[in-house]
């Protein structure tokens, strides 16, 4: 935010980035630990890996919907009116999830969730943006999205799996949605709105959905996320199950290795976007794909023997798929977007990488698990980095400091 047309309001920009990334974190604690407790309840309930692949997949598609419909919505009545309800349901929906009595409720309550978390992604990306400095646009976004990695899939399994020792499934699910009430409150009293949606209150006339794609990187955006996040969502939904199942781990083991995505995935969303800031953003992003792919291949090859080196197999694997989406979904989408409509694309690229990545590959995965074995699904994935490494060969640098716009 600028002041007077003179200064940056550098005050409002670190406080929006710190509420903000606390809050994406919630959203990765609620969305993620389904996964790391279903082997807790999936023989209660009766379900199968297919269910894990639809249940992870159906909150996808939802949220996918969601971020981009949303997303457009924000851009014109405003940030707060779309991101504040967001997170107050997600929260509530997380504590549902432990009240529920079967495959059918549990179903409705994640396609819920995902309506309500789209936004925070799509809408969220926005408000980082339009707060940040252009130099630091790529840092202020990495800071934001690290968070989803490093609560979801890095604290989030340690604490679910040590809770089980104590207590029921159900409970965990019921305490993880209290802290989204209380930021959606910090958030009440904090996020502005900048004039007409813009990061320096310019009037402009509106663009319209057609005009989303007038820059090149928004259909090619798309079409790598997909498999990006094919290969997050693949490797989150599975690997618990694949550790306990096929290597054997306990649940406490699982828990620990598990963990191993949320840090490296947190350390790649902060770091790469970051680097991109200097070295650009397709070299970031192609970098981190080939790189992603690789480490799951070399995961693939390992066995129980040595908790540690699946640590950190799945640790950089993490890293380098996280990156190639914390670049896509962030500075990429902002800086291909038309001016005052950064929500919309964002949330159009987020969209397509979660409905697919999100929602299709998941089920897929979860037919291959049921079908050919669990330890198949990740070929899956590394023909899905490889193919997103394809695709973004075509991006346009943005870079402010690459294109000389900063």
């Amino acid at each position: 935010m600028q002041q007077d047309g003179k200064s940056w309001d550098t005050g409002y920009e670190w406080k929006i980035i710190l509420i903000l990334s606390l809050t994406f974190g919630l959203v990765g604690l609620d969305r993620f630990i389904l996964p790391v407790l279903f082997p807790a309840f999936m023989g209660e309930l009766g379900l199968t890996y297919q269910d894990l692949g639809n249940l992870v997949g159906i909150l996808a598609v939802f949220w996918g919907i969601s971020a981009f419909a949303m997303g457009f919505l924000s851009d014109r009545v405003g940030r707060r009116k779309v991101l504040i309800p967001a997170v107050i349901v997600f929260s509530l929906m997380s504590a549902f999830s432990g009240m529920v009595g079967g495959l059918v409720s549990l179903l409705l309550i994640r396609a819920v969730m995902g309506l309500a978390e789209g936004p925070v992604a799509s809408t969220g990306v926005a408000v980082a943006v339009e707060a940040s400095h252009p130099k630091r646009r790529g840092m202020n976004n990495g800071i934001f999205q690290c968070m989803i990695s490093l609560m979801g899939n890095a604290i989030g399994p340690i604490i679910a799996t040590q809770l089980l020792l104590v207590t029921t499934w159900r409970t965990v699910f019921m305490l993880v949605g209290i802290p989204g009430l209380v930021m959606a409150a910090v958030m009440f009293f904090l996020i502005r709105e900048p004039e007409h949606g813009t990061p320096d209150g310019a009037r402009v006339a509106r663009p319209g959905v057609a005009d989303l794609f007038g820059h090149r990187n928004v259909p090619l955006a798309m079409l790598t996320l997909m498999c990006a996040m094919g290969g997050i969502f693949v490797m989150g939904a599975m690997m618990p199950n694949y550790l306990t199942d096929y290597l054997h781990l306990s649940v406490q083991q699982m828990g620990a290795v598990v963990s191993a995505i949320g840090f490296g995935g947190a350390l790649g969303q902060f770091a790469m976007p970051t680097v991109s800031d200097f070295i650009g953003r397709k070299l970031a992003t192609l970098i981190s794909y080939i790189l992603a792919a690789v480490f799951t291949y070399l995961f693939t090859q390992a066995g129980a023997d040595s908790l540690s080196t699946l640590f950190w197999l799945i640790f950089f694997a993490a890293l380098f798929n996280f990156s190639a989406l914390a670049i896509l979904a962030g500075p990429v989408a902002a800086e291909a977007a038309p001016l005052g409509m950064v929500a919309s694309v964002a949330g159009l690229v987020i969209g397509a990488g979660e409905i697919f990545g999100g929602g299709v590959a998941p089920a897929i995965a979860g037919r291959i698990a049921s079908t050919s074995g669990i330890e198949h699904v990740f070929t899956f994935t590394i023909a899905s980095l490889i193919l997103g490494f394809v695709v973004a060969l075509f991006l346009k640098e943005t870079a402010p400091r690459k294109t000389g716009a900063a």
